[in-house]
C-alpha cells in the first residue's frame, strides 16, 4: 500500500513539474469572453426565485447582441442584465456553478464558487486521494464513489480512465448514469461513464485555470429507467500544472532615488502575478536581478528582496553621487521565477529604470572672478552676461541661479536677471548713466540657487564676482532750464516786444561747444528768437482771445543745437500766460424778443451782456436805451443785476416788428460801449398759437419811405 502511494505521488509530481506552459496570447483592446473567470457566491440558506445573486462580466466585443448563457445547474440562469438568478425556489446549491456564454463572436466559460456547499472540493493532494480518512458512511444500496483527480493539460490518447464507481453489490441488469457539468451539462462531454462497469473517463485535456473542479452525480437504473441506487454527488478535482509563467503588469517600471541616500533605501517594488494554483509552488515567485546597465561603479549597486520584490540600494552614500556617476539612469533586468525559484520554474522578465535624482550639494560658481562691460551714456539695456558653472541637475531648483547686486549701485541704475535658457545672469542698465557724473562703476555680484544648499555645503568665494562697467561719452543735446519756461505778458503789446530769454546748457561740460536757438513750433506765428542769445520777441500782436490760446496760455516750442560731431539737439517749451486787455466791446443777447399785443404783462424780455474780455474788463454791464429821441415814451430798460436788464413796454403796440436801439457799456478802464438793436416782435396770440409779422420792422419801413421821398425831390 505504501509503495503504491509513493509511486502515485511520484507520478503526479512529475506530471506537475514537467508539464509544458501554455503561451499567453496577448491581445490589444477588447478580449472576447468573460472578463472575470471566477466568482464567489455565499449561499447561507434557501434561494428564492428571481433573487439577484451576482453579475457576471461578459463582453463579446460586438455589443453582446446575440449572447446566450447556459448554467450547469438548470435551476439557475443569467438574465439580460448579466445577473445570475434562480429559475425557481432552491433549497440548496452545489459548491460549483459553471456559466457558459457564447455568441457569433465569443465562446467562453466562467465558474461560480459557492461557499457553504454540502460537498467541498479537496484542498490537498492527500485529501484528493482520500488517504488517511475514514471510509464514507454508506447506507444500504448507496454507491461508493472514491475521490477522483485529473491533471490538467494531459495529452492524447483519450479517453482516459480516472476512477470507478463501486456499486453496493454486483450489478445485475444495472446501468450507470453520469449527470452534471462536464457530463450532460455544459461543458458537455468532458466526462463519461461506462454504463456496465462504472469506470469514469476524461475525454479531452482540461484547464485548471478555467475550471478547477467539477461536481457530478452518479446513479444506476434498470433497463426501464427505474432508479436502482439513488444519485451520489462527487467531485472531480483538476490538479494544477505549472503551465503559466509569471507576468509583470508592465514591461518597464520606473523609480527614483535621491543621490547620497543611505544604504538600504527602498527605491521601488516589483510585482508579478502567476495564474497557477496559489496554494502550490506553481505560483510561489522569487525575484532576482540578472543585469545592471551600466555596471559602473559597481555591478551590484542594487538588491531585490527575493520574496517581496523590493529594490533597495547597496552602494554606499558617498559613491551614490549623481555628479560623479557615469550616468544618472540605471537599467535593471528583473526576473520573476515560480516554483519558489527552483531550476524547473517558469520565468517572466521586466525592466526597472532607476533615476538618481539630484540634491543641491554643489554651489554655483562664476566662470571668471572679473567681468567687464562698456556702455554709452544715456542708453539702457543688457551690458554683459555673467556665466556660472553648477554641477547639479539642470532645469531644477538646485541648478537655477539667482543673482543679486551686493554693492556699487547706490542709485539702483542696474538690474540683473537670470536667463532661463542658459542660467546666465543678464546685467542690465535700467537708468541711463551719465559720463560726466561717473565714468566708471564697480559692482559686486552674488549668485545663489533657488533651492537651499544641503547643510554640509556652503557658498564660497567663487559665488561672487566683480563687474567693471565703463561709461563711454557721447555728444548729448543741450538741456533747457527751466523747462517749461513760464512768463506772463499783456496781450496786444507792440510787435517786437521782449517776451523771454531761453537758457539751454550743454551737458558735455568737459567740452566747449556753442549753442544756437530756433523756433520749432509757433502755432499762431507770433514769436521770433535770436539764434545766438536765445531772446524771444513778438513778431505779431498777441491776442488772448485767439483760438490758439487755451486757458489764457499760449505754448511754443524751441530747439537748441550744439556744434558737436555729430550735432545734438534739445527741445524746450515756452508758456506765455496772457493778461487781458479791454479790447473787445460788449454785446447784448438775445437779439430777438416777442410779446403779445394784448398782453396784460408789459415785460417784453430779459437781455444780458456778453464780453470776450475777462474781469474787470467785462461785467458789470450798463444797458440803456439808445440816444434817439422819443424812445422813453414807449420803452423802459430796468437793471436786474450786474449782467442782465429788463425791457418793458409803457403802452400797447399793434402787431408789427420794432427795432429797439440799446447801448451797452462794460467796466473796463477805459470802458468800451457798443450800440446794438434788439428786434421786438409784437404778435397776435391765441391759446394755441402765436402769429407774428415776418415783414420788416417799422424802422425799416420808415427808412425805405424816406429814401423814396428823397429820390422824388431830387428829380
Amino acid at each position: 500500500m505504501e509503495t503504491g502511494l509513493c509511486i502515485l505521488l511520484t507520478f503526479l509530481l512529475q506530471q506537475i513539474a514537467h508539464a509544458g506552459g501554455r503561451a499567453d496570447g496577448g491581445h490589444d483592446g477588447c478580449v472576447p469572453g468573460f472578463q472575470v473567470k471566477s466568482y464567489q457566491l455565499v449561499c447561507s440558506g434557501p434561494l428564492q426565485k428571481g433573487q439577484p445573486l451576482l453579475q457576471v462580466a461578459f463582453d463579446d466585443c460586438a455589443g453582446n447582441e446575440d449572447v446566450t448563457f447556459e448554467v450547469s445547474d438548470p435551476n439557475f440562469h443569467v438574465d439580460g442584465h448579466l445577473i445570475l438568478v434562480p429559475r425557481r425556489d432552491v433549497e440548496f446549491c452545489g459548491p460549483l456553478l459553471v456559466v457558459h456564454g457564447f455568441s457569433s463572436h465569443a465562446d467562453d466559460t466562467a465558474q461560480v464558487n459557492v461557499s457553504g456547499p454540502p460537498v467541498q472540493s479537496a484542498n490537498t493532494l492527500r485529501e484528493v486521494l482520500g488517504l488517511g480518512q475514514k471510509p464514507p458512511y454508506r447506507s444500504k444500496r448507496d454507491l461508493l464513489v472514491p475521490p477522483m483527480i485529473v491533471t490538467e493539460n494531459q495529452r492524447a490518447p483519450f479517453p482516459r480512465v480516472i476512477g470507478k464507481v463501486i456499486p453496493p453489490e454486483k450489478p445485475v441488469h444495472h446501468i450507470f448514469r453520469l449527470t452534471g457539468p462536464g457530463a450532460d451539462q455544459y461543458p458537455k462531454g468532458l466526462f463519461t461513464i461506462d454504463i456496465d462497469t462504472g469506470e469514469v473517463s476524461v475525454s479531452r485535456s482540461l484547464d485548471r485555470e478555467a475550471i478547477d473542479s467539477y461536481q457530478l452525480e452518479v446513479s444506476t437504473t434498470d433497463f426501464s429507467g427505474n432508479v436502482m441506487e439513488r444519485p451520489v454527488t462527487f467531485v472531480i478535482t483538476v490538479i494544477d500544472q505549472n503551465d503559466n509563467r509569471p507576468i509583470f503588469k508592465e514591461s518597464r517600471y520606473t523609480g527614483e532615488v535621491l543621490e547620497g541616500s543611505p544604504t538600504g533605501t527602498t527605491v521601488m517594488t516589483m510585482t508579478a502575478f502567476d495564474a497557477d494554483d496559489p496554494n502550490t509552488d506553481n505560483a510561489v515567485l522569487r525575484y532576482n536581478i540578472i543585469r545592471q546597465s551600466p555596471d559602473k561603479p559597481s555591478p551590484n549597486m542594487f538588491y531585490i528582496d527575493a520574496e517581496k520584490g523590493d529594490i533597495v540600494t547597496v552602494i554606499s552614500p558617498t559613491l551614490l553621487d549623481r555628479e560623479t556617476l557615469p550616468t544618472t539612469t540605471y537599467e535593471l533586468e528583473i526576473v520573476a521565477k515560480d516554483m519558489a525559484g527552483s531550476e524547473v520554474g517558469l520565468t517572466g522578465t521586466a525592466t526597472a529604470t532607476i533615476t538618481i535624482t539630484d540634491k543641491n550639494d554643489h554651489a554655483p560658481e562664476f566662470t571668471h572672478p572679473l567681468f567687464e562691460a562698456r556702455v554709452h551714456e544715456g542708453s539702457t539695456g543688457v551690458v554683459v552676461n555673467l556665466t556660472v558653472d553648477d554641477r547639479d541637475d539642470p532645469a531644477t531648483g538646485a541648478w537655477r541661479a539667482m543673482y543679486s547686486i551686493i554693492s556699487g549701485d547706490p542709485k539702483q541704475s542696474f538690474e540683473i536677471q537670470t536667463n532661463p535658457d542658459n542660467n546666465e545672469g543678464m546685467l542690465t542698465v535700467v537708468k541711463p548713466l551719465d559720463y560726466e557724473t561717473t565714468a566708471f562703476h564697480t559692482l559686486l555680484i552674488r549668485v545663489e540657487n533657488e533651492d537651499p544648499l544641503v547643510p554640509d555645503v556652503g557658498y564660497g568665494p567663487s559665488s561672487t564676482a566683480t563687474v567693471h562697467v565703463t561709461v563711454e561719452d557721447i555728444n548729448e543735446g543741450p538741456v533747457f532750464f527751466p523747462d517749461p519756461l513760464v512768463v506772463t505778458r499783456m496781450e496786444n503789446i507792440p510787435v517786437g516786444s521782449f517776451v523771454a530769454s531761453l537758457n539751454a546748457s550743454d551737458p558735455d561740460i568737459l567740452e566747449i561747444q556753442s549753442i544756437r536757438y530756433a523756433v520749432l513750433s509757433d502755432p499762431a506765428g507770433w514769436l521770433s528768437v535770436n539764434p545766438v542769445r536765445g531772446t524771444v520777441n513778438t513778431s505779431a500782436s498777441l491776442d488772448r482771445e485767439s483760438p490758439y490760446v487755451h486757458a489764457n496760455k499760449y505754448t511754443a516750442l524751441f530747439v537748441a543745437t550744439d556744434n558737436g560731431t555729430p550735432p545734438a539737439t534739445g527741445t524746450g517749451t515756452l508758456i506765455i500766460h496772457l493778461e487781458d486787455y479791454n479790447d473787445n466791446a460788449p454785446f447784448v443777447v438775445p437779439s430777438v424778443a416777442q410779446v403779445c399785443e394784448d398782453a396784460g404783462d408789459m415785460n417784453v424780455a430779459v437781455v444780458g451782456g456778453r464780453d470776450k474780455d475777462l474781469l474787470p474788463n467785462a461785467a458789470p454791464f450798463k444797458i440803456e436805451l439808445g440816444k434817439q429821441p422819443g424812445l422813453d415814451k414807449t420803452w423802459r430798460v430796468t437793471r436786474i443785476n450786474s449782467t442782465h436788464s429788463q425791457i418793458m413796454l409803457l403802452h400797447s403796440l399793434k402787431k408789427a416788428n420794432y427795432q429797439l436801439p440799446l447801448l451797452i457799456t462794460d467796466s473796463g478802464v477805459p470802458p468800451l460801449s457798443n450800440s446794438t438793436e434788439v428786434k421786438v416782435q409784437v404778435c397776435i396770440c391765441t391759446k394755441t398759437k402765436r402769429y407774428c409779422s415776418s415783414a420788416h420792422s417799422h424802422r425799416s419801413r420808415l427808412v425805405l419811405l424816406a429814401t423814396l421821398l428823397l429820390v422824388l425831390l431830387c428829380l
